[in-house]
Parts: structure tokens; sequence; C-alpha cells
């Protein structure tokens, strides 16, 4: 079941969900009838293509050594959009959100990021096949300084035209669903903590 803004607003104020900065009342711009906007923060890591006319590289996820967070390192480089940055046609980087999300899995709320109808419909998309955040994500027990991750988006440009991003932007979107039963452990992947200064584990 999608919870609708009221039901989201409740669920933050119960705790239920933890949203840092929390977001502007019901009545602001950043809600609609069954999502809540999030913007982004200034950090991008922007993927380099191949170097050279005829240069080719594999990658293979299936090899044992294969780590996504190594690979981005090596071949992805460091902007910041405070002031702005031109995503030209073709290019791919990685963002971060502004706020950071936690959601305990007692709550039995999941969620799923999805993208905004505004940057697609000039060739924006902000995630690659990975939608959802899942129950548990950002909790760290009973740590009452660890206010939760923000959500790493995966950001490229299918359009023709180039498009500025700057930090604050509405970018995406998060959708919450009630989860039906707890769930026996909170999701504890790879990307469990995460943050543009704590490398998930691989």
């Amino acid at each position: 079941m999608i919870l609708s803004d009221r039901e989201i607003d409740a669920a933050i104020r119960r705790g239920q969900v933890r949203i840092t900065p929390p977001p502007d009342d019901l009545a602001s711009g950043v809600w609609s009838s069954t999502a809540l906007d999030l913007r982004l923060d200034a950090r991008l890591q922007v993927w380099k293509p191949p170097e050279g006319p005829a240069s080719r590289f594999v990658v293979d996820p299936c090899d044992v050594n294969f780590s996504a967070t190594e690979l981005a390192s090596a071949h992805a480089h460091e902007e910041d959009c405070t002031e702005g940055f031109e995503v030209e046609p073709g290019m791919f980087l990685l963002g971060w959100t502004i706020e950071k999300i936690q959601l305990p899995h007692a709550s039995r709320i999941a969620a799923r990021v999805e993208g905004k109808s505004s940057l697609a419909r000039i060739g924006i998309g902000v995630h690659v096949t990975a939608p959802t955040i899942h129950a548990g994500f950002g909790f760290r027990g009973q740590d009452p300084e660890f206010v939760g991750n923000p959500i790493q988006l995966e950001i490229w440009n299918v359009g023709p035209m180039t498009v500025r991003l700057v930090r604050g932007l509405r970018i995406c979107q998060v959708i919450f669903e009630e989860v039906s039963g707890v769930p026996g452990r909170g999701y504890d992947g790879v990307f469990a903590i995460q943050g543009p200064d704590v490398p998930p584990l691989g």
C-alpha cells in the first residue's frame, strides 16, 4: 500500500520514517498526493569515457574482485554543482540527495525513488533500475546520533540537450510503501551505510 502525503507526514511524526533535514509542511511544493521531493546535494561523481578512439573497457560484475565503488573511484572524477554543473548528452554521473533517510525495519515501511517528469521530459533520468529503498535502510540500531543515509542517484542524460544541475534542485521524488509483515531483518547489503563521505563496502 502506498502512503498518502498525510500518512507520510504522520509516519515522520511517529518516528517510523526519519528525514533529515525534515521536509517543509504539507502546504509546501515539495509534497504531492503520494510522494515527497528530495533535493540534489553538491557533490557529483562524473564517469569518464574510455580514452582514445578505439578504447574499449569491459566490466565483468561476475568477477570475484568486482567492486562498483572501486570502479567508480578509478573511472570517475568529482565535481561540485553548488554553482551549477552542465550534464552533456550521453553523460552518466552519480549524485546524492541533501536529505538523509532512515527506515527502521520494525516500522514496516520501505520506499522507492522515482524521477521527476519535468526532468525526464528533457532527457534526465535519476536512477538506473535501482529505485528500491529497503526497510531498515539507514538504520543503525539505537544510535541517536546517526540520522540516516542520503540516497545515491544514478543520473544520466539521454536527451539531445545539455542540462544544468544545481545544488538544491528538486531532483527526484520518494514514494513510501507499507510492508506486509515485519521483515526478519533490516537491509544489511553493501550500501546499508552510505554517503559521499562514507564509501560503501563493495
